[in-house]
């Protein structure tokens, strides 16, 4: 019988590590919830521009390429979001006029990275993030409330 041979950097977990896991994340959008924060998910994948816009090339970004593709058609130019934050942009941009402001949210999803796995570093990983945006200036108080949402989280 041929030996698999696991792909490093993209976890799996037992049950007994996949229960610990849910607990975590029950307990963020708990709390999260509990402060009157918005769940949203975005989609995985973003235009490659937007994903290194601000500079980001140092990051490692997983290409989305399909096998069956003729040459010089498809998705050219897909990555999978290595964090949260350009995509919440582009979700906020799309969305404004739907979203009331201050706009509270929270995200819990997978983001990709194709750095060198080692110790406690994986390459597809669960970010969680909570955020408030508004439309102008923000007042401050907002900033003060986050330590108290992470530590309470």
């Amino acid at each position: 019988m041929s030996r698999i041979t696991p792909l490093s950097g993209f976890p799996e977990w037992l049950p007994p590590q996949r229960m610990i896991e849910l607990t975590v994340l029950d307990k963020l959008r708990t709390t999260f919830e509990l402060y009157g924060f918005a769940p949203i998910e975005t989609r995985a994948v973003e235009p490659l521009d937007q994903l290194l816009r601000k500079g980001e090339i140092d990051k490692e970004v997983y290409l989305l390429r399909r096998m069956q593709a003729e040459e010089g058609e498809g998705d050219k130019g897909l990555g999978l979001h290595f964090d949260l934050t350009v995509p919440f942009a582009r979700y906020v941009l799309e969305r404004a006029g739907h979203l009331e402001f201050p706009f509270r949210r929270y995200q819990i999803q997978k983001v990709w990275r194709g750095e060198r796995p080692q110790e406690g570093r994986y390459r597809e990983f669960l970010q969680a993030d909570i955020d408030v945006v508004n439309r102008d200036n923000l007042p401050f108080h907002y900033d003060t409330e986050m330590p108290l949402v992470i530590g309470d989280a």
